[in-house]
């Protein structure tokens, strides 16, 4: 709530973390499905810092990556990872109908139309990220 304060381009109607309320949300019939074709071979490196774990995978060409659903072009992962609380219904990032989950797993793909990934992040096409839910 606070952060477009500091940061104004955070204000607006297409920001994270969001709520989502079912009797707000209505069925979209023109979206087609989505895919995801993901190699666990690609993955390059794992960290975990103890705030989240990450990993990051080869997005040199589409080794893993989403399709369909909204998107117009194939979106190459580049990375996953998670979000985590201290109990285990504190730590999801979103909110569905007021309930937190224990966890979240982000995956983040971005749009090859673009040189690369940082290139990627400045457009509105540019990025898609697949928010999971994780119950314990």
């Amino acid at each position: 709530d606070q952060w477009h304060k500091n940061y104004p381009i955070a204000k607006g109607r297409h920001q994270s973390p969001i709520e989502i309320n079912n009797k707000e949300v209505h069925y979209d019939p023109s979206l087609l499905p989505w895919f995801a074709s993901y190699d666990p071979g690609a993955a390059k490196t794992i960290l975990n810092n103890g705030k989240t774990c990450r990993v990051v995978f080869d997005d040199s060409f589409d080794r893993s990556v989403l399709r369909g659903g909204p998107l117009a072009q194939v979106y190459r992962l580049r990375q996953l990872h998670f979000h985590w609380g201290s109990s285990d219904d504190c730590g999801s990032e979103h909110v569905v109908n007021g309930v937190r989950y224990a966890g979240e797993l982000h995956l983040l793909h971005w749009n090859p139309k673009y040189s690369n990934y940082l290139d990627a992040v400045r457009r509105t096409d540019g990025i898609a990220v697949l928010a999971i839910f994780l119950q314990v």
